[in-house]
């Protein structure tokens, strides 16, 4: 940043939301926690039947490496109880790579000399018919944040969705709560939502420009949509931006949060590593494949219930021992442009770079091959009782 000064707009804490929250937790005694973690720390995590943020942070910390083994087995038989032998397929379809944020790590930056492009009714009809052919029932809906693609759009374009699909889920832009109420409305079962990272500075070096550099607002998004009583809430963080392990924390005091709160609504944690993309930066915390296999199993360990989802950001070799590791959602044969499915629209920028590029057919049947079920539709709406 070259020693620049940069003032940008931020929306007060919020009380009774997390964003006030954080601001009781400090980064470097959080950081020391998982630093300054034993080996006796990590087995009396492990012989615990309900383990704590810090049995969370010891789980995660380099004196658990050795049991590693040991955590992934827990981790698939607490799935196995919880879930059963199955894995959800889902699609991501983006409807916009137009953005007005300026974000160090993502290909849609606005400053990217690309070519922008947004779905219109009769793109999206052939995207649905696409995806539906390849046997999808779950879609996540993703767009760049902007005016443009916004409210209004929204409101058009979901009711086209849910007729075609039992399970409709958006990662947009944060919104405000009656708007994710009115979405709720239109058929909107799950929002993801993705701090990227909770250390504010960190955060502030990588979202220059635009609403998202609004980190209080995003903060808070979750509490808003659980305001809202949808179904399911999204969190993650891109791993790679800062600390892996004290922004993993941070999310894991997050979750607690909004399940005390607003304890209706399912939450599913997702796992993207910062992938090449146009403008892309070099990771400030490098996450090993084995590192990730320990935070994934420390995430099942500490929350049973929880769901997790494993995008094509990550290799088929990776991905084909998924299940065990204790995912329940991965999504398959993605396109990261808008358009990807139906017209195949390599001129329009891809968010990241997918490195899993097996058709929807392959993937299925490796899960299968590892003797589990693939599941294209795990709800219904009629069961939804809140």
């Amino acid at each position: 940043m070259s020693g620049a000064i940069r003032v940008l707009h931020q929306s007060p804490a919020v009380a009774g939301q997390f964003s006030a929250e954080l601001e009781a937790l400090n980064w470097d005694a959080t950081t020391a926690q998982h630093q300054n973690a034993t080996e006796a720390d990590v087995r009396r995590a492990l012989a615990k039947p309900k383990r704590d943020i810090n049995d969370f942070a010891a789980l995660i910390s380099p004196a658990a490496k050795p049991f590693i083994n040991e955590m992934v087995a827990e981790s698939e038989r607490l799935t196995l109880q919880r879930f059963g032998k199955t894995v959800s397929l889902f699609a991501p379809l983006y409807l916009s790579n137009t953005c007005a944020n300026e974000c160090t790590y993502c290909g849609f930056s606005m400053s990217n000399a690309i070519k922008r492009l947004t779905l219109d009714e009769a793109q999206i009809e052939r995207e649905i018919a696409a995806i539906k052919q390849k046997g999808f029932d779950h879609i996540l809906l993703v767009t760049g944040e902007t005016q443009k693609v916004s409210m209004p759009y929204f409101e058009r374009m979901l009711p086209l969705f849910k007729p075609a699909f039992s399970q409709l889920s958006m990662e947009v832009q944060p919104l405000e709560m009656e708007e994710y109420a009115q979405l709720k409305e239109l058929g909107l079962d799950g929002v993801l939502v993705y701090q990227e990272t909770y250390r504010r500075s960190t955060y502030l070096e990588h979202h220059l420009r635009g609403n998202k550099s609004d980190f209080n607002y995003r903060l808070d998004a979750p509490d808003r949509i659980g305001q809202a009583k949808v179904h399911k809430i999204g969190l993650g963080v891109l791993l790679g931006l800062d600390d892996w392990r004290t922004d993993s924390i941070m999310m894991a005091h997050h979750l607690r949060h909004l399940q005390k709160r607003h304890w209706r609504s399912r939450f599913s944690v997702a796992f993207p590593r910062i992938r090449p993309c146009a403008g892309g930066i070099v990771p400030k915390s490098v996450i090993s494949d084995l590192e990730l296999v320990q935070l994934i199993a420390a995430w099942r360990l500490f929350d049973a219930d929880l769901e997790m989802s494993l995008s094509t950001r990550e290799s088929p070799e990776f991905r084909n021992h998924a299940a065990r590791m204790g995912f329940t959602t991965m999504s398959a044969e993605s396109k990261t442009q808008p358009g990807g499915y139906a017209d195949d629209a390599k001129e329009a920028l891809e968010q990241f770079e997918v490195s899993d590029e097996r058709s929807v057919t392959e993937v299925a049947n490796d899960i299968r091959a590892q003797g589990r079920e693939v599941v294209w539709k795990d709800w219904d709406i009629s069961l939804n009782l809140a």
